[in-house]
């Protein structure tokens, strides 16, 4: 009975360890294709491979409606609504666009939160003004947005020019 525990464990342990290799081997294969189709994009501060994967994917898929940095945000859901009643001055949240992308932009606005100064203190303006995190959340993802516009155009055409 101990030899043959003794056995399923090592084999267990050993199907363990290749299957950890055969996903190191492929984790590595969106890494290397988002880096060659979003090199700019990877740059961006708070922007890794799989944000910048998303983000492209997103967009990749939408090309059309690319003209403008508006209809950009709205694609990623990041437009600012105003309320249709009420009389508080105030934008809510979009639902629409890419639920994926709009998450992308929030890990990219929280990641900035948290480790880069320049949004740091935008952060800690904004609070005095009396915004709520959400509030400032949301506006962050809409100027991260419009920096990331450009960026994410520029590698879409680029990478259509290299895969054609």
């Amino acid at each position: 009975m101990l030899q043959t525990l003794s056995a399923m464990l090592k084999l267990l342990s050993s199907r363990r360890l290749n299957l950890k290799e055969e996903l190191k081997l492929i984790d590595g294969q969106p890494k290397k294709l988002t880096k060659s189709a979003a090199g700019s994009l990877i740059t961006q501060y708070g922007v890794g491979p799989y944000v910048a994967a998303t983000l492209l994917v997103t967009a990749g898929d939408n090309p059309e409606r690319l003209k403008k940095e508006s209809s950009f945000a709205a694609l990623f859901g990041v437009n600012p609504l105003e309320p249709l009643s009420g009389k508080k001055q105030r934008h809510r949240l979009n639902r629409g666009g890419s639920r994926e992308a709009n998450n992308a932009l929030w890990t990219v606005a929280l990641i900035r939160m948290r480790s880069d100064a320049r949004t740091i203190q935008y952060t800690e303006k904004r609070t005095h003004e009396g915004l709520k995190t959400k509030e400032i959340q949301r506006c962050l993802k809409r100027y991260i947005a419009r920096e990331l516009f450009p960026v994410i155009c520029k590698d879409l055409t680029e990478s259509r020019q290299v895969f054609t």
